[in-house]
């Protein structure tokens, strides 16, 4: 039996890599049909959106209420999560730096990775399949971040040492969650809920109009599909 420090390290730097094997896919995959490579690309951003907000909806919110106790209290923090993102996206426009998929992979890998740390500490048994969700997550929101970050033209070593770096920032987090916020229901909720209201700000400001494409049905499936991952995720969770 792994003591449960080293099953929260093993489970966050697990997920955590994910983003990075993520932008690997984007280097790798290359089509030679123009249509094929636009049509998989916009699958792929509205995959992550999916997927997103199949978080926000069954993991992210769900686990902040329970926390609350389902008080009206939940409410401000949620709406403060997409104030903060709104003047958050708007000061990085201003200077030219916004990065909405990026932006939207890190507001959910870290405080999933929070949660994924308390959960452990609890001593729950989900806590390898909530794991499992934040690795599917984090594959298309990599392979999204990468591309989003080569078109804006940082080189593509830069662009995979930043997302190398990324890495650990899960295990810190969930060593976090595991030492000083179990038992922290209040707190953890706040932060979860603060993510989800920044999460669905930046979705329909930025991902899901970048997931339109002319004439093409892939990317709403893709839609679909990435909710579903995390429906699945989820109702693994509870089995």
């Amino acid at each position: 039996m792994i003591d449960l420090p080293w099953m929260m390290l093993l489970y966050s730097s697990a997920a955590g890599s994910c983003i990075l094997i993520g932008g690997l896919l984007a280097i790798i995959t290359r089509f030679q049909q123009h249509w094929l490579e636009q049509e998989f690309r916009h699958f792929v951003i509205a995959l992550g959106g999916g997927i997103l907000v199949g978080a926000v909806a069954m993991v992210l919110v769900p686990e902040a209420l329970e926390g609350l106790n389902h008080s009206l209290w939940a409410l401000p923090p949620f709406i403060a999560g997409g104030l903060i993102f709104f003047i958050l996206e708007k000061q990085l426009s201003i200077h030219r730096r916004s990065a909405p998929q990026l932006t939207g992979m890190l507001l959910d890998y870290l405080p999933e990775s929070l949660a994924l740390g308390g959960i452990i500490a609890s001593g729950s048994s989900e806590a390898g399949l909530l794991a499992l969700l934040i690795g599917l997550q984090n594959l298309p929101e990599g392979f999204n971040a990468f591309r989003e970050l080569q078109e804006a033209g940082q080189a593509r070593r830069k662009t995979l040492g930043l997302m190398a770096a990324l890495v650990p920032l899960g295990p810190l987090l969930a060593m976090l969650g595991y030492t000083v916020l179990a038992g922290q229901d209040t707190a953890l909720s706040v932060i979860l809920l603060l993510a989800s209201g920044g999460i669905l700000y930046l979705i329909f400001q930025d991902i899901a109009p970048q997931a339109k494409l002319e004439r093409h049905w892939a990317p709403p499936l893709g839609a679909v599909s990435g909710f579903a991952l995390a429906m699945l995720g989820t109702l693994l969770t509870h089995s």
